[in-house]
């Protein structure tokens, strides 16, 4: 399990260098006066349990020594350390999915993924007992993680249960700009399922809940091709239902998701 130290001169040998012949160790050079060094502390900390590595912090103004001898001219600013071999790491504060990336560059593995991963293992095979037990375990560690929120909110709403996905979203505030915007988008997705169980008898209605029924099932392409084809019949269906819905695909997927940029074009095109 990892876990967060201090560090000096005194120690830095045996708590660092030594100790990364076992695990990887994050060295955070930081000061107290830094506002972004107090940004990435309680970041660092909670993923140092979650990716099982040692975070060495070390005070640059209590240990100018150590600052001096790897060349620390910002903080912060984050080393990595593995069979001994000090590396470059990052210098100031970045968001917690690009920190996410750069353990995973250096070859760590977070215990949440790797659970997730079972998860959609035994989802995919159709054990969807199996991988609620799982979330429940997941979230007795992880309880206000929220990457796993809306995880198990998309599941729950892939299931059906409608009321208790809700229920998890709406504990994402406003306020954590990094996953509001999602957990708005399943929010939405919601309401894709009551429409697709409930759709009405014109074909603005049937093309509506066919689009619904493929985002349900992740086949986002016929979804965002039906859409953009609601789109083109009636803006005025929904009250530009089409486009808002397309818009909420857009934000399950991600800008890089190869599906966005191609349909925001089409749907511009389709607009103007």
């Amino acid at each position: 399990m990892g876990y967060a130290i201090d560090v000096n001169g005194e120690n830095f040998k045996s708590e660092v260098l030594a100790k990364s012949a076992e695990k990887v160790v994050l060295v955070d050079f930081f000061a107290t006066w830094c506002g972004p060094c107090q940004v990435m502390k309680p970041m660092l900390e909670r993923l140092a349990g979650e990716y099982d590595f040692v975070l060495a912090k070390v005070d640059v103004d209590r240990s100018p020594e150590l600052a001096s001898q790897y060349g620390i001219e910002g903080v912060p600013d984050i080393r990595i350390v593995s069979e001994g071999e000090v590396m470059p790491g990052f210098v100031g504060a970045i968001s917690e999915a690009q920190l996410r990336e750069v353990l995973q560059k250096f070859g760590l593995k977070s215990e949440l993924e790797t659970g997730l991963e079972v998860i959609d293992s035994a989802a995919g095979s159709g054990d969807f007992k199996r991988a609620k037990h799982l979330f429940d375990l997941l979230f007795e560690k992880y309880p206000d993680n929220p990457e796993l929120t809306l995880k198990a909110a998309s599941f729950l709403i892939s299931v059906g249960e409608i009321e208790g996905a809700k229920k998890l979203l709406s504990t994402i505030r406003e306020d954590n700009r990094q996953y509001y915007s999602k957990a708005r988008a399943l929010e939405n997705l919601c309401e894709f399922r009551a429409m697709a169980e409930n759709p009405g008898e014109e074909e603005l209605d049937r093309l509506f809940a066919d689009a619904c029924r493929h985002a349900l099932k992740e086949e986002y392409e016929p979804a965002l091709s039906l859409f953009l084809k609601v789109v083109g019949i009636s803006r005025k269906y929904r009250d530009d239902g089409a486009r808002k819905a397309m818009l909420t695909v857009f934000e399950l997927l991600g800008d890089e998701h190869p599906l966005t940029p191609k349909y925001r074009k089409q749907l511009m095109l389709q607009l103007y």
